[in-house]
């Protein structure tokens, strides 16, 4: 399977979480999105979790074919496992992945250079709302649980 397929099926939340100081961070890319590769379709509805999940939604496969398709390093990203998203779409299910930059600080220039910006959510407002909620189910997830 090809990063093309995999990212047909499947969109990325990356984020950044200074345990420090408390600062969660998200890119918002040149599209305005805050997904990668792109957004959801404007037609894209919240969904629960299909019964039987492919190797076309594995977190595992996703989190590699972002690092490959974006030369990150394997060892400053992982997977979100706790985070489990679903949208439908005309072409069918479309999993929402979390991946989480383990880094001291955020690699801003990596991010930079394709094509986005890291923000605080507050700095977020004009995003798209179906993307602004996700946003805030992570913001839950990790500093609710207190940076976990």
């Amino acid at each position: 399977m090809t990063t093309q397929d995999i990212f047909a099926h499947n969109r990325v939340i990356l984020t950044h979480f200074d345990s420090y100081s408390t600062a969660l961070l998200f890119p918002r890319w040149d599209n305005k999105s805050l997904l990668w590769p792109e957004a959801l379709p404007a037609s894209a509805a919240p969904m629960a979790a299909p019964a039987d999940i492919g190797p076309a939604y594995s977190g595992d496969a996703v989190r590699l074919a972002v690092i490959e398709r974006c030369g990150l390093n394997p060892d400053e990203l992982v997977q979100v496992s706790a985070f489990n998203h679903w949208a439908q779409t005309e072409t069918g299910p479309v999993r929402i992945h979390l991946l989480r930059f383990t880094t001291f600080e955020a690699p801003k220039e990596a991010i930079e250079a394709l094509g986005g910006v890291f923000k605080p959510i507050s700095e977020l407002r004009g995003s798209a709302m179906s993307e602004l909620l996700l946003l805030r189910e992570v913001f839950n997830l990790i500093v609710g649980a207190g940076g976990g």
